[in-house]
């Protein structure tokens, strides 16, 4: 690191997620004024920019070496190279690489700079028509069955839409265990958006996995309503609710009395007190 020379930029930029038009100006500009360009697939991006007449280099930054090459990466921005993120399409850190890159360049004190644009999260989420102003966006549900329903069961009362990323070769599993965990709810898959086949499949949990059955093809986004009032009363989803704040989401008891309150709708005096109980199972035995 050269110490008289100030710290490179770190662009976050988003990329089409399947109609090529839909990229911003802004997007080009950045893309072709960088040092360097850190691609989640070198070859997807390769074509978009060839088809923008941008010749920036690219490097590869994926999943599997992400740490790895963060760290090199760093190293070219601390040397004041501007460095543009792109995942393979959409916008990065959004169920893509990206988040390990931007932590680190935050943590030295780099500047990062989001130039927004295309996510297929936003764009199903403003086609679905929801009441609801809030959702939760789960990203891809996990690959193994009993990993997935337990990952779904604490959701089941939340009265907010529910978001996922699927792939087709698992939605008709995932559908199931939706159906099975969450109850029979209305719901959206969006299929292949923005491109030439571009589809929504509209119906119950129970009518969705009915017409994937034969198989689906495209990438996938799957919208659920959310949690119905008589199942949002129910004890049992309540405590599993204060679990998974307690144990996946590292929350306080005060946090996650709050956040269940405003998700539920249910005053904190009620809920405080199933919390304090749960909160306690895991507390050691005394030896008086």
């Amino acid at each position: 690191m050269n110490k008289d020379t100030p710290a490179g930029t770190l662009y976050v930029v988003a990329t089409p997620i399947g109609n090529l038009d839909d990229i911003s100006q802004r997007a080009i500009r950045v893309l072709a004024d960088v040092r360097l360009i850190a691609s989640e697939d070198t070859r997807r991006t390769g074509r978009l920019l060839r088809r923008l007449g941008i010749r920036t280099p690219l490097t590869s930054y994926y999943r599997e070496r992400e740490q790895h090459k963060a760290e090199l990466l760093l190293r070219r921005l601390l040397d004041g190279e501007d460095i543009a993120l792109v995942s393979d399409a959409g916008t990065p850190g959004i169920s893509d690489p990206g988040a390990v890159l931007v932590r680190l360049a935050r943590d030295n004190r780099i500047r990062v700079v989001p130039v927004p644009g295309p996510s297929a999260l936003t764009a199903a989420v403003s086609a679905a028509g929801l009441d609801e102003t809030p959702f939760y966006f789960g990203g891809f549900l996990p690959a193994r069955q009993e990993a997935r329903k337990k990952f779904l069961t604490p959701l089941a009362a939340m009265p907010c839409a529910l978001v996922f990323y699927e792939s087709p070769h698992r939605i008709g599993r995932s559908l199931a265990d939706c159906l099975q965990v969450l109850g029979d709810r209305p719901a959206l898959l969006f299929r292949e958006l923005t491109k030439l086949h571009e589809e929504c499949l509209q119906g119950s949990l129970s009518e969705l996995l009915a017409r994937t059955d034969e198989g689906i093809r495209g990438e996938l986004v799957l919208v659920i309503h959310g949690a119905p009032a008589d199942v949002r009363e129910r004890p049992g989803e309540i405590d599993e609710l204060i679990r998974w704040y307690r144990d996946r989401a590292g929350s306080s008891l005060k946090d996650a009395v709050r956040r269940i309150s405003a998700d539920l709708a249910i005053s904190r005096s009620r809920i405080y007190q199933r919390a304090l109980a749960i909160w306690k199972e895991n507390e050691a035995p005394s030896d008086d």
